[in-house]
C-alpha cells in the first residue's frame, strides 16, 4: 500500500467520505462521461441511473483507495491431496444431554444461556417427534490448506523472498511448508460439521462459543469478531428468529449484541418442517455459517463453515436410498450412533482464499476503528506468511487467488464408474464460479510458467488444452427439488447459493465409456478479478484460455448402481402454485433496492438509500401504489417483493431470509413461463437472487408459521457487513 493511501485512510471514515463526495464529483463524472457507451452496457451501467452508477463507481475507484493485495505462495504439487468428505455428526444420546446442567427444552429460558428466550414453536405443536440433539463448540483451531510444498512468488509470478513466525528471511527459490492457518470452526474443522437430517425428524444444535480459549497459542490475526461473537444461521431454513442467527433478532433479543460471546450457548431449533406444512416447500440442500453483525464476511473466511443435507422420507421419495422414490444417487447406511451416511451423495464446498506474502501492508476502515491493536496496522507481516489474509472493506471486493474444495486446495476425488450427486455450494466472500468437467491432455500447468501476472495468475494454474467432456443434470436450486432435471453444460454458482447435480461417470457426452484411470478436472471458466463482477464467462465474452482446474477426478472401478438419471420430462417436485391474479398484486409491492453509497453516503452499502439498522423495519421505496411501506407482513400472507441492483458495475447475491421466493418478474419481463436465459432457475425457488449488474426481479415470497423478525442482504459479505443488508418482520 503506497504512502498516499496510508495518509488517506488514517482521516475518520465519514470524513474521508464526505470529502472524497464533495471533491471528486464533477472529475468522476467528466470521467463516467468519456464512457463509450457500448462499454457502459457490458459492464451494467446503463441501468436506469446509468450515470449516476457510472460516477459512483469512478468517485470511488479514483478517491477511496489505492489497494494492494498478496500474491499466494504457488502450490506446488496441486492434485495430490484427497478430497475431504465430511461424515456426518453423531447426536448427543438423550441420556447425556438430559444431564446438562442446562438441557434444552420447550420452557421459557431454555433457548439460550442467558435463560431470557424461549422456542416460539416447539415440535409437538407441528405433530413431530421431540428434537434430535447435537452440541457444536466454536474453536480457535489450525487448518492446512494443502500438504504440498510450495514456492513464494511475487505479483509477477517470479520466486520472491519469504519468512516465518519469527521474522526470519528465507531467500528467493527456497520453497517452503507452508505454516498452518489459524481458523475459528465448528468443532475445530474447516468445513467443521455435517448434519444429515429428515423431514419430520427435528434437529436441536446447541452451538457452545469457546472462542476464547486458546489452547494451541495461536496468533489470532487481524480477522475474525474482535469481542470473539458468534451467530449461526442456517442457510436458509424455515426457522423461527430465535434460531435464525440474524442480527435483527439478536440485537433485540436474547444477547442484545452482534452475536453470543465466549461462555455462552445457544440451542438453534431447526424443525425440519416445510413452509406452511406443504410438501411442495421442501429443500435438499441447507449449510450454516456465522452472521454476527458488521464481522459475517470475516467469521466465515475465518473457517465458520457447516453443511445440512436434508432428506425427504415421505414415500422415500429423497431418503438417500437410490432403489426408492426419485432414485437418486446414494446409498445409505444407518449408523449405531444415530446418524446416518450416504455414500456417492457429495457436498462439495468452494472456498477462495489468499496466503499473507509479508510484504503486503495491512489496513483498512477497522484499524482505523481500533478493532485489532495487536497487530499494530497499518504495517506489514512477515510473521503471518503463508497464513490466510483478509481485508473487512476492499473497494473492489475480496476474492481469493487459491481455489478451494471442502478446505483443500486441488483435491483428488476418486470416483467408481458410476453416478454421483454431486452438491455445490459455494461459500466464497464474494467469488461467484463456472463450473464445466473438462479433459486434458497437457495436463494442469501453472499460470506463473505460461506467462502470466498479476490477476491473471488467480486460481493458480490452468489446463489451456482443456475441452468439456461431460454434462451436468442439474436436479435441485436453493429452493430444493427443480419441477424438472436440466441438462446444463456448465453451471453457474454465485455466494451462497447451492446446485446439486447428476453426473454419470460411467461415459463421456459422446457416448463413448470411461476406463479406469481416465482424469477429468471439474474447472472454474469464470474470470473474477475482484469482487465486483466477472469479467469473462460463459454468458459475456468467454476466455478460451481461462480453465482452472478446481478437483481432479480419477476414475476408478465399476461399482453397483441403482440409480437413474432422471429425463427431462421427468417431474421431481411440483412447485408451488401461483396465484392467477398475481399480476395484480404489483402495484403494491415492496421495493428494495441495493446500491452504493459512495457518492455522498455515510455508509459505503446501503439498501434504499440507508444503512442497516438492526432495530427497526425498513420501508419500501415508493411503490406504483403511491406507498411506501414498512417491511412488515402478516403472518400467514403472501406478498411480491422487488429487488433492485443499483448499478455501479456490482453484482448482487442478494438473500431473503426465512422462506424461499419463487421469480416472477426479471427486468420487467415475465419468466414465470420461460425464464431468462442468463438465470435459468428463476424457473425453481431459490432463497437468493442473483442480480446482474442494473437487473431486478419481482419475487413472490411467503410469511408463514412464524413471527418476529429477520433480515435481507446481499451475500457478498462485504457488502454485508458494511451495511447491505435491511430488517424485516413477520407480525402477529
Amino acid at each position: 500500500m503506497s504512502e498516499e493511501s496510508a495518509n488517506t485512510s488514517a482521516l475518520p471514515r465519514r470524513t474521508l467520505l464526505r470529502l472524497g463526495a464533495a471533491g471528486g464529483a464533477a472529475a468522476a463524472l467528466a470521467a463516467a462521461q468519456t464512457w463509450a457507451a457500448p462499454l457502459l452496457a457490458q459492464r451494467g451501467l446503463l441501468s436506469p441511473d446509468g450515470a449516476f452508477a457510472a460516477t459512483s463507481t469512478a468517485l470511488s475507484d479514483g478517491l477511496f483507495y489505492i489497494e494492494q493485495f498478496p500474491t499466494s505462495p504457488l502450490i506446488i504439487s496441486p492434485f495430490n491431496d484427497p478430497l475431504p468428505i465430511l461424515k456426518a455428526l453423531a447426536p448427543v444420546p438423550k441420556s447425556v444431554y438430559s444431564a446438562w446442567p442446562n438441557p434444552p427444552g420447550p420452557g421459557p429460558g431454555q433457548q439460550n444461556s442467558l435463560r431470557n428466550a424461549r422456542h416460539q414453536v416447539w415440535p409437538s405443536q407441528v405433530g413431530y417427534p421431540d428434537p434430535i440433539v447435537y452440541k457444536i463448540d466454536l474453536l480457535l483451531r489450525t487448518h492446512a490448506f494443502t500438504t504440498s510444498q510450495v514456492l513464494p512468488i511475487d505479483v509477477h509470478g517470479r520466486p520472491a523472498v519469504s519468512f516465518d513466525a519469527k521474522r526470519k528471511t528465507y531467500p528467493a527459490g527456497t520453497k517452503r511448508t507452508l505454516p498452518p492457518s489459524a481458523i475459528y470452526g465448528f468443532n475445530g474443522g474447516f468445513p467443521g460439521a455435517r448434519i444429515n437430517a429428515e423431514y419430520g425428524k427435528p434437529v436441536l444444535v446447541r452451538f457452545e462459543n469457546h472462542l476464547a480459549e486458546n489452547p494451541l497459542n495461536l496468533d489470532r490475526q487481524d480477522f475474525g469478531a474482535p469481542d470473539l461473537a458468534f451467530l449461526t444461521h442456517l442457510h436458509n431454513g424455515h426457522t423461527a428468529p430465535e434460531s435464525d442467527g440474524n442480527p435483527h433478532y439478536s440485537m433485540i433479543a436474547g444477547p442484545k449484541h452482534r452475536g453470543y460471546l465466549p461462555g455462552m450457548f445457544v440451542d438453534n431449533l431447526y424443525l425440519n418442517y416445510p413452509s406452511g406444512g406443504d410438501d411442495r416447500e421442501k429443500q435438499s440442500f441447507y449449510w450454516f455459517h456465522d452472521h454476527a453483525m458488521d464481522h459475517t464476511g470475516a467469521n466465515v473466511y475465518k473457517g465458520m463453515v457447516g453443511v445440512y443435507p436434508l432428506y425427504d422420507p415421505k414415500n422415500g421419495i429423497d431418503i438417500g436410498d437410490e432403489r426408492r422414490g426419485l432414485r437418486l444417487p446414494g446409498v445409505r447406511t444407518n449408523n449405531p450412533d444415530g446418524s446416518f451416511d450416504v455414500k456417492y451423495d457429495i457436498p462439495l464446498a468452494f472456498f477462495d482464499c489468499r496466503l499473507d506474502d509479508g510484504v503486503t501492508t495491512h489496513q483498512d476502515f477497522h484499524d482505523g476503528l481500533g478493532e485489532y491493536p495487536a497487530a499494530k496496522n497499518p504495517a506489514t507481516h512477515p510473521e503471518w506468511w503463508g497464513k490466510t489474509f483478509y481485508k473487512h472493506f476492499p473497494n473492489h471486493g475480496f476474492v481469493g487467488d487459491i481455489f478451494t474444495v471442502n478446505g483443500t486446495a486441488f483435491p483428488v476425488l476418486e470416483v467408481k464408474r458410476r453416478k454421483y450427486r454431486l452438491r455445490f455450494l459455494d461459500c466464497s466472500v464474494a467469488r461467484i464460479y463456472e463450473f464445466k468437467l473438462m479433459t486434458s491432455t497437457k495436463g494442469p500447468k501453472s499460470s506463473a510458467s505460461l506467462g502470466y501476472n498479476g490477476d491473471e495468475l488467480q486460481g493458480q494454474y490452468r489446463i489451456e488444452d482443456g475441452q468439456q467432456c461431460m454434462q451436468f443434470t442439474q436436479i435441485t436450486a436453493d429452493g430444493g427439488l427443480l419441477p424438472f432435471p436440466l441438462t446444463r453444460n456448465s453451471c453457474e454458482l454465485w455466494p451462497a447459493k447451492r446446485r446439486e447435480v447428476i453426473v454419470d461417470f460411467t461415459k463421456y457426452q459422446d457416448g463413448t465409456p470411461t476406463t479406469k484411470g481416465d482424469v477429468i478436472y471439474l474447472t472454474n471458466v469464470m474470470k473474477m478479478p475482484d469482487g465486483r463482477m466477472w469479467s469473462k464467462s460463459s454468458r459475456f465474452s468467454p476466455d478460451p484460455k481461462y480453465k482452472v482446474p478446481v478437483l481432479k477426478i480419477v476414475i476408478g472401478d465399476t461399482a453397483p448402481d441403482d440409480s437413474q438419471i432422471p429425463k427431462a420430462t421427468f417431474p421431481l417436485r411440483p412447485l408451488p402454485p401461483l396465484p392467477s391474479n398475481w399480476q395484480s398484486m404489483l402495484d403494491n409491492r415492496m421495493i428494495f433496492e441495493v446500491q452504493r453509497g459512495s457518492a455522498g453516503g455515510e455508509i459505503e452499502w446501503l439498501i434504499n438509500g440507508k444503512p442497516f439498522d438492526p432495530n427497526h423495519a425498513l420501508a419500501s421505496l415508493k411503490n406504483p401504489a403511491g406507498r411506501t411501506p414498512l417491511a412488515q407482513q402478516k403472518k400467514g400472507s403472501f406478498n411480491l417483493w422487488e429487488l433492485r441492483n443499483g448499478g455501479g458495475g456490482w453484482v448482487h447475491p442478494v438473500h431473503l431470509h426465512q422462506e424461499e421466493h419463487r421469480t416472477v418478474m426479471r427486468n420487467g419481463k415475465d419468466v414465470t413461463r420461460t425464464p431468462d436465459p442468463g438465470h435459468p432457475d428463476d424457473s425453481s425457488k431459490e432463497d437468493t437472487a442473483a442480480l446482474d449488474p442494473g437487473e431486478s426481479v419481482i419475487v413472490y415470497r411467503g410469511f408463514r408459521d412464524f413471527t418476529g423478525p429477520y433480515v435481507g442482504h446481499c451475500h457478498n459479505l462485504a457488502h454485508e457487513d458494511h451495511a447491505m443488508m435491511f430488517s424485516w418482520e413477520i407480525t402477529p
